[in-house]
This record gives structure tokens, C-alpha cells and sequence, in this order.
């Protein structure tokens, strides 16, 4: 009987870094085209989303000096979560939602409408384009001079510099996302966030990966939402 191997892995690409201690990975063809983060923290590292399984990114991954976490901000950035575990090693957060969409992975830690896996990193429940989708919000002692909202698909670029709520054929319930925008609003720090990392293509942002004034950002669009109600 002939023994099946494992397909090859591509080569890919490893990540860019964007900011100190700040990596964006290429587009992950298994997340639609999504895009992983990996955040350097005091406690280790934050991966916001799978990468693509890809040579370059596991070589990176692995020679990080100490023990991550992941971070799963909705269904669409799972990828193949359970096989970079199985490398890495890495305990999975995913919001209760979406936990049993993931069920050989090892030991997941699933969390309701609030979690702090650690002082200044903080998760909030943000259903919409998922059921169980989520914001990650950074800040310190978690990340020294670094405020950063990770929005998963939350919120989607349109063009430079701009990101709001997109309502795809793939969105889960519309009215529900634009309730989690204000609710976002209200659960953010003020004048929080400085950066926005987008979970979703970043084609429209024509080169940039983050979009600065996220607390502007933010309110703006919530303020619109809550008007049109």
C-alpha cells in the first residue's frame, strides 16, 4: 500500500515589520485573503490570527525567544490554527462562539463578552461579521508606548487611510456589527486607540498596513451609527 506524505509547504515570505517589536504577515489565502499580526509583548508574544502555513513564517515563528499566544478574532482568520499549534506549541484563544469550530485543537482557552489574558490586553466580544467575533486592544504594561486596536473584520479598509464597517455576503448579522461598533466605542479607553491593524485585506490601503488616529476613527463612525438608529 502506498503511504501518503504531507503536501509540501510553500516557501512564502516572512513578515514585514511595521512598527518596533510589530509584524504583518502576508495575505493568508486559507483566511480569504486575511491578515495575521504578530505583537511582541512583555509576557511573550501576541500572534492576532494564523498566517499562512508557509516555510518563511514558521521559521520566524519558531526562533521567537519565548512562549505566545494566539489570539483568534473570528472564524475567518482560523486557517489551519490547529497544525501551527501542533508546531508552536501556543495555547488558542477563541470566543465561545466559535470554540467548537475547533475541535481537535489542543486545549483551547474559550472566554464570553470580556477577557485580559494579561494587564493592558484586553478582548471584547464583537459579533457581527462572525458570531463570534472579536477586538483585541493593546496597550500598556502589555506593550510599552504602543496603543493598538487589532479590529479582526470588525471593520474592513475601503482606501487609504480609511476603515469602516463592511457588510459582505459573508457578514453573520449587520445590525449586530454596527451595535458592537458603538459598544467598541464605549468599551475603549479615551483617546484610545492610536493604531488600527486591520484582520482583512489590506489591498485598499495601497501600501500602508496601519491607520494612525483610531480613536477619531472610531467615534466617528459610532457617532454615525448611533445617529441613524
Amino acid at each position: 500500500m502506498a503511504i501518503l506524505s504531507a503536501p509540501p509547504i510553500d516557501p512564502g515570505r516572512p513578515p514585514l515589520a511595521v512598527l518596533p517589536g510589530l509584524w504583518c504577515f502576508a495575505p493568508n489565502r486559507d483566511c480569504q485573503g486575511g491578515t495575521a499580526w504578530l505583537l511582541a509583548l512583555a509576557d511573550g508574544d501576541l500572534l492576532v490570527d494564523c498566517p499562512a502555513l508557509s516555510e518563511a513564517n514558521l521559521t520566524f515563528l519558531e526562533a521567537r525567544p519565548a512562549l505566545g499566544r494566539i489570539v483568534l478574532t473570528s472564524r475567518e482568520g482560523h486557517g489551519r490554527v490547529r497544525r501551527l499549534q501542533e508546531r508552536l506549541g501556543w495555547p488558542v484563544l477563541v470566543q465561545e462562539q466559535e470554540s467548537y469550530l475547533l475541535p481537535n485543537l489542543q486545549d483551547p482557552v474559550d472566554w464570553g463578552e470580556e477577557a485580559e489574558p494579561a494587564p493592558g490586553l484586553r478582548l471584547l466580544w464583537t459579533p457581527g461579521p462572525t458570531p463570534g467575533s472579536c477586538v483585541i486592544h493593546v496597550q500598556a504594561p502589555a506593550a510599552a508606548g504602543l496603543d493598538i486596536l487589532f479590529c479582526g473584520r470588525l471593520l474592513g479598509p475601503t482606501a487609504p487611510g480609511r476603515l469602516v464597517p463592511l457588510r459582505t455576503p459573508r457578514t453573520f448579522h449587520w445590525p449586530r456589527q454596527q451595535r458592537s461598533l458603538v459598544r467598541l466605542r464605549q468599551w475603549l479607553p479615551p483617546a484610545s486607540p492610536q493604531w488600527i491593524a486591520c484582520g482583512g485585506g489590506l489591498g485598499a490601503l495601497r501600501g500602508d498596513k496601519l491607520l494612525a488616529g483610531g480613536s477619531s476613527l472610531i467615534s466617528e463612525l459610532a457617532e454615525q451609527v448611533a445617529t441613524a438608529a
